[in-house]
């Protein structure tokens, strides 16, 4: 298997945690049971899953409101986009 093959790989199942993560927290939210601490959520975009994270957000309408999700998960996401292009070029 190629570098590249595993990375995309990687990418996508990090991205697809990221997004149940936020759909898993948003519906333990309204059961009021134990939450998703909110630096997990931030360390699986860090790490990758920033368009899940940011998809899920919006998706299951989670975390909208707090300015630093808001702002934070599109930065991590414009700064991964920045890292990747300079990689590639």
């Amino acid at each position: 298997m190629g570098f590249e093959i595993i990375v995309a790989a990687y990418l996508v199942i990090v991205n697809i945690i990221g997004f149940v993560a936020m759909g898993s927290d948003k519906k333990r939210a309204i059961k009021d049971l134990r939450r998703i601490p909110e630096k997990t959520l931030f360390l699986l975009s860090i790490i990758g899953g920033s368009i899940g994270t940011l998809a899920g957000m919006y998706a299951f309408r989670h975390k909208t409101k707090h300015w630093y999700f808001v702002i934070g998960m599109p930065a991590i996401l414009i700064v991964q986009v920045v890292v990747l292009g300079l990689c590639l070029f």
